[in-house]
């Protein structure tokens, strides 16, 4: 599946955070399989806003949502665990 291209301040993050190599090696296995087991991909609660995630590392993940075909990355964030 295709992602499109990030908006400027994602990268920006992406660079900040010193995300950029795993971001490109998270990017290349969700476009040659979304299923990848070490992405992680879930379709977050509640279901029908239909916002997924995938992981960049074991801190971050890349919210994002499907536009016609393509997903879209509208966030990058820290992931928390409950517990």
């Amino acid at each position: 599946m295709a992602l499109l291209l990030l908006r400027r301040d994602l990268e920006k993050y992406l660079q900040k955070h010193q995300l950029a190599k795993k971001w490109a090696k998270a990017r290349r296995l969700f476009e040659q399989n979304i299923r990848h087991p070490s992405l992680n991909v879930e379709l977050l609660e509640p279901r029908w806003r239909g916002i997924y995630s995938f992981r960049i590392d074991q801190k971050y993940r890349a919210l994002f949502f499907l536009v016609d075909g393509k997903a879209e990355v509208f966030a990058i964030t820290k992931h928390y665990r409950k517990g």
